[in-house]
């Protein structure tokens, strides 16, 4: 799919020029299209046909984060999103307050250039690798009239969402939990989220559906989507079979798992959660 970017509008600021700098240069080099902040905020409608048909790609130059809270109004769906400023700090470049980028501002668009490069070869090879996630073999047991729901005692943590995440250093991979796969029963489809886009906690990271209903998968966590599980496209009855091994629904790059984690439960604090929700179901 095609890249259209929106950059930072603010061309009164070092960070805000090398905003452009960088939506030129994804322009000259991977034939992105830059869409203009201020046409945009004045005629959305100008843009849809190629917003609708583009990855779009959310450049902010400072923490204000104009072009974000623009894309934001208009809802529009954001697949990736950079902050210069950040991106200056974590590199440990020193940028002034000229206007003309410098040596060191254009070193800090190259670098940006190469990261972006670097992600779109690990989603597109992530998106072909299981991974290193393996199926857990302790659980609780919420028993519930004729029902057994099974909960990983260890390694998992679960939103009241019934989603749950599994973290190995800065990924994580998230799941629907077997309360879910028993309620929702035979499982006839998936329909992932795409890979590459930036997601807030309990944004929707695809959805499953079943004869008897259908459901969105909200992330647990926040963070970059690195891989969906493509097997679930011709067998989404792994989510019956194995909801916190095979039957995972997709790979997070985390952004802010320390505050992310506030939101989420342990085994036994979820399996209390399971316990009142079979008793709503059986009413």
């Amino acid at each position: 799919m095609k890249r259209v970017v929106l950059p930072c509008n603010g061309l009164d600021k070092a960070f805000g020029v090398l905003s452009c700098e960088l939506a030129l240069k994804l322009c000259e080099t991977n034939g992105a299209q830059i869409v203009c902040p201020v046409l945009l905020n004045n005629s959305p409608a100008r843009y849809e046909k190629t917003l609708a048909e583009s990855d779009l790609l959310v450049i902010d130059g400072c923490p204000t984060r104009c072009a974000s809270k623009l894309a934001n109004n208009l809802g529009l769906k954001v697949d990736d999103k950079i902050l210069v400023s950040e991106q200056a700090k974590s590199s440990g470049l020193e940028i002034g307050d000229s206007l003309r980028p410098d040596p060191v501002g254009m070193q800090l668009v190259d670098m940006m250039i190469n990261d972006l490069a670097a992600r779109e070869s690990d989603i597109s090879t992530q998106e072909l690798i299981p991974g290193d996630f393996e199926s857990p073999v302790d659980f609780l047991s919420v028993t519930h009239d004729k029902f057994i729901f099974k909960i990983p005692s260890q390694g998992y943590l679960f939103s009241e969402n019934d989603t749950w995440v599994r973290v190995i250093g800065s990924r994580a991979r998230v799941g629907v939990t077997d309360f879910v796969q028993q309620n929702l029963t035979d499982i006839t489809y998936f329909e992932p989220a795409q890979a590459g886009s930036q997601i807030e906690q309990f944004d929707e990271v695809g959805s499953l559906e079943s004869g008897k209903s259908m459901t969105d998968v909200l992330s647990p966590v926040s963070g970059r989507i690195i891989a969906v599980n493509i097997r679930l496209a011709d067998s989404p009855e792994l989510v019956n079979e194995d909801p916190y091994g095979n039957g995972w629904i997709a790979e997070i790059e985390l952004a802010d798992f320390d505050s992310d984690k506030e939101l989420l439960l342990d085994a036994q604090s979820y399996s209390r959660i399971v316990e009142k929700k079979a008793a709503e179901v059986q009413k």
